[in-house]
């Protein structure tokens, strides 16, 4: 036993405190736990772990090492910023579900078995479906529902590949898997679901944008990078994962581009810059994986400043598209430059977290002679700048007045704004204070002359671009088809077939059951003679000539008239013995079958 505490138990227990406390002791207190949970992730010596025994099995709730420290330095750090950022919420249970998420995903971060790993992973989910239907609207119970069902359905695909792993090894630690055999590939896909992986990203973009303001916050920074631990966890070098990162960098643009609620548009570049992580891995050397981790360090500050500077016109406008907004810097000014420190930093601008970061996986595909991958990410980078560094800022603070003249946000989501952009930019111009905490050791130097000219060329042709087709990218109220589509037409079509044929065919088959079947039996027990007689007038009535059937009809409508008394008919003795011949062939049939 060791002498800290996992951080995960640090915020569900503060979670747990939430309820029993109002007013300023319940704002201090979401700001004094993840400051707690933060010390405790500094003083967290490397190599320790905290392990209980449950069930013949050693459970690890804190497997400390650079890789999961470094993530859980970020996590305290937005848990923090997160918090100060929703001061403002009255409803305790958005402030609970929230502090679970982040405790729940710290937990993932620092979970060195199989077991610990899907306990938090399942709590991660739950918990964050709370951010989504906090607000309380048709769309976000919709998002929500549609969100939870696809991480249930991705929690199976992990729990099914565990199970396998353990009945193959015998032992429940996580560790380096790579693709080898069935239980990895569900492993794999499990994990592929929370990083949003197309086909399986709909999910982020389709309920991000439906969460609360502060819900939004938290939602962009945890699920999505806790996969990418993961991945960096027991996939490292997948060659699989470096196509399936280069494609997310360029499908997040395409639909960030083409998208017009502000919302969407970031949760959009999410897919992209999670794109960027994941062809680190992918390509898994040492500075790529550097390069992934330190990418996701970055992202989560700059993301979570875009998405609070988006939440803070949300609040005051109650508007997420961008073509009803524009303007905004007459009012909101603070917020406006706020809003273009994240976005010069997602655009990897010099001096900012971004371009320290994403510059060391770029370095990483070229160093690993992956040239078309190289080409692939320097196409991304033009475009993250056209969607999240120009079209958000541009067309939601500048470009047509709306008219609108809302005030600054409140003071503490602007204090929550400032920390996050100090941070951008201070990593950004003080690279070597991130990269001392990275799972390798560090000779990268990213403010090389090549480096920097490269990375200005790309903005400055990416910008020249952008106000040449200014008139092709006009604001128009779209609305994209992603994948989601199938699912929702899909759901649809599922219920449909449920409430319709199915439903027929379910009261056809009761009815025989339960009340057809049962009648005949009944009927045929009150004279099973008069019954065949009658059978067997019906199906003479079907064969006979025309000039029989008259008699055939009387003679029926007699039979069924006096049923069930004896119907008084001679049987020649042929008719009888075929009859009971074919009685006790069925009997035999039956009997010996």
């Amino acid at each position: 036993m060791t002498n800290w505490v996992p951080p995960a138990f640090i915020f569900i227990f503060g979670a747990m405190l939430i309820p029993l406390v109002r007013g300023r002791v319940r704002q201090a207190l979401l700001l004094i736990i993840p400051l707690i949970a933060f010390f405790n992730v500094v003083n967290m010596p490397e190599g320790s772990a905290y392990t209980l025994h449950f069930l013949d099995y050693d459970l690890v709730f804190g497997r400390v090492d650079r890789l999961s420290k470094v993530f859980g330095y970020i996590f305290t750090i937005m848990g923090f910023a997160g918090a100060l950022f929703a001061l403002h919420v009255k409803k305790a249970p958005e402030h609970i579900a929230a502090f679970l998420y982040v405790g729940s995903s710290i937990g993932v971060v620092f979970a060195g078995d199989y077991m610990t790993l899907f306990i938090f992973w399942e709590i991660m989910a739950l918990a964050s479906t709370y951010l989504i239907w906090a607000r309380g609207t048709k769309k976000s119970s919709g998002a929500g529902f549609r969100y939870i069902l696809m991480h249930l359905a991705g929690g199976l695909l992990l729990l099914a590949g565990i199970a396998l792993q353990v009945a193959k090894t015998g032992s429940l630690e996580f560790v380096y898997l790579g693709l080898s055999d069935l239980s990895s590939w569900l492993i794999l896909l499990g994990f592929a679901v929370n990083a949003a992986i197309p086909p399986f990203s709909a999910w982020l973009s389709d309920a991000y944008p439906e969460a609360t303001v502060t819900g939004t916050v938290f939602l962009s920074a945890f699920t999505s990078k806790t996969a990418v631990y993961v991945l960096a966890r027991a996939f490292p070098g997948t060659e699989l994962l470096l196509w399936a990162g280069a494609a997310m960098a360029v499908y997040g643009i395409i639909f960030a581009i083409l998208e017009n609620d502000m919302r969407r548009v970031l949760s959009y570049s999410i897919i992209n810059q999670v794109g960027f992580m994941i062809t680190g891995i992918g390509i898994g050397s040492e500075l790529a994986i550097n390069g992934a981790a330190s990418h996701a360090f970055a992202h989560i500050l700059y993301k979570a400043l875009l998405m609070m500077a988006a939440g803070g016109v949300f609040y005051r406008t109650g508007i997420t598209k961008c073509t009803q907004l524009g303007g905004m810097y007459r009012t909101m000014p603070v917020t406006m430059v706020l809003a273009c420190v994240g976005a010069a930093a997602i655009s990897a601008f010099p001096l900012t977290g971004g371009f320290i970061s994403k510059s060391m996986i770029v370095a990483a595909a070229a160093e690993e002679h992956h040239a078309i991958v190289w080409y692939i990410l320097m196409l991304a980078s033009a475009g993250v700048f056209l969607h999240a560094g120009i079209k958000f800022p541009y067309f939601v603070f500048f470009a047509k007045d709306s008219g609108l003249r809302p005030k600054e946000p409140p003071l503490h989501m602007m204090a929550a704004m400032i920390l996050v952009a100090f941070l951008c930019i201070f990593i950004g111009v003080f690279p070597n204070v991130l990269y001392r905490i990275l799972p390798y050791p560090v000779d990268f130097v990213p403010y090389t002359a090549s480096h920097v000219i490269g990375q200005l060329q790309i903005l400055l042709f990416s910008a020249l671009a952008f106000f040449v087709l200014l008139k092709y990218l006009k604001r128009t109220d779209t609305i994209t088809l992603d994948t989601d589509w199938f699912y929702r037409k899909g759901g649809r079509l599922f219920l449909w077939l449920l409430y319709n044929p199915c439903t027929r065919v379910g009261q056809w088959g009761s009815r025989t059951l339960f009340e057809t079947i049962p009648a005949g039996v009944t009927y045929f027990s009150r004279n099973p003679l008069a019954v065949l007689l009658i059978a067997t007038d019906r199906v003479r009535l079907f064969l006979a000539p025309e000039v029989h059937k008259s008699l055939i009809r009387a003679r029926l409508e007699k039979e069924r008239r006096i049923f069930p008394g004896d119907i008084i008919r001679r049987w020649p003795i042929g008719s009888t013995v075929l009859w009971v011949s074919v009685f006790l062939l069925g009997y035999l049939l039956i009997y010996y079958w």
